[in-house]
């Protein structure tokens, strides 16, 4: 085995589907995919040419951690290239970001660009794909080769390649992190305090599925919060500073240097009127000088 592709999915069937077809497409195809099934129904995948080992996942929480870590348990390969299952790998992703890291041990990031609604309907082709992704802003990914990205916090858990062993020594993510939020901020912080580069890679393109999001994540703000203070526990500054001044403002949180407590839950109004159905990603969860967790909402 030479490069396992892991997912994982919540209620994303359509979705899980187009990756899937990304994979068909792919120059160098995988040597299996892994999917992490959090669903409340079994998702059902179409028989390819590459095998594909269903983990099934009882949990009512979008565990995220524990799903990447239960992804990595069942692979087989010696190279793991963890895929959220709202993205669709171009022809080149799995060949470039195979061929780097056979090369050197690294934390290799993928880059991810943003569709719009329809973009990604059944008969897309890369080129129409490539003619409406937006890239990120605050990401930068050369044209060809590699960039070392010096910030951890930049690390993107949405598309990102390292080696099984590698993974396994780092003790994968950290499960007492539940639910959303923080998990992949603290996997790019221990990975850089163990030495290990970060690397941009270019060529190696993936595309965001659009899917309605809300901004800031107020459906998961017990999640956030909680996961926001282990994280302070650990570190000593907060993640998710722009989510958790969001927070703030609306009146949800009380937030200090020093302490994070929650003042009440959002109303249902409250949640409505956070949704974005705009396509691009945003910043919202972005400090200015340590880049923090997710862009968009995985779930």
């Amino acid at each position: 085995m030479t490069l396992s592709v892991l997912t994982l999915v919540r209620n994303r069937q359509a979705h899980l589907d187009q990756l899937v077809e990304g994979l068909r497409r792919s120059g160098q195809r995988p040597d299996e995919l892994v999917v992490a099934d959090m669903s409340d129904a079994p998702v059902v995948v179409a028989e390819t040419d590459f095998p594909i080992r269903i983990v099934r996942m009882e949990t009512k929480d979008l565990a995220l951690a524990a799903a990447r870590n239960r992804a990595a348990e069942a692979a087989s390969s010696a190279r793991l290239l963890f895929l959220d299952v709202d993205c669709i790998p171009l022809g080149a992703c799995i060949e470039r970001l195979d061929d780097e890291l056979a090369r050197q041990d690294a934390l290799f990031c993928a880059e991810i660009r943003y569709l719009g609604p329809g973009d990604a309907a059944p008969g897309w082709t890369e080129a129409k794909l490539l003619a409406t992704a937006q890239s990120h802003p605050t990401r930068s990914f050369p044209t060809d080769g590699l960039r070392r990205e010096s910030n951890p916090g930049l690390f993107w858990s949405l598309g990102f390649a390292i080696r099984r062993s590698t993974f396994a020594a780092m003790g994968g993510f950290d499960e007492a992190f539940v639910g959303y939020g923080a998990e992949d901020t603290d996997f790019g912080f221990r990975t850089a305090d163990a030495g290990l580069p970060l690397l941009f890679v270019g060529g190696a393109i993936a595309c965001h599925q659009y899917h309605d999001s809300h901004d800031p994540p107020v459906q998961h703000l017990a999640d956030i919060v909680r996961n926001a203070r282990r994280f302070h526990r650990l570190r000593g500054w907060w993640p998710m500073e722009g989510w958790l001044g969001a927070f703030r403002d609306m009146g949800l949180v009380n937030w200090s240097a020093t302490s994070l407590d929650t003042l009440r839950e959002p109303t249902a109004q409250e949640i409505a009127a956070t949704l974005v159905r705009s396509s691009g990603p945003r910043d919202t969860g972005l400090a200015p000088d340590r880049a923090g967790d997710r862009i968009v909402d995985p779930a």
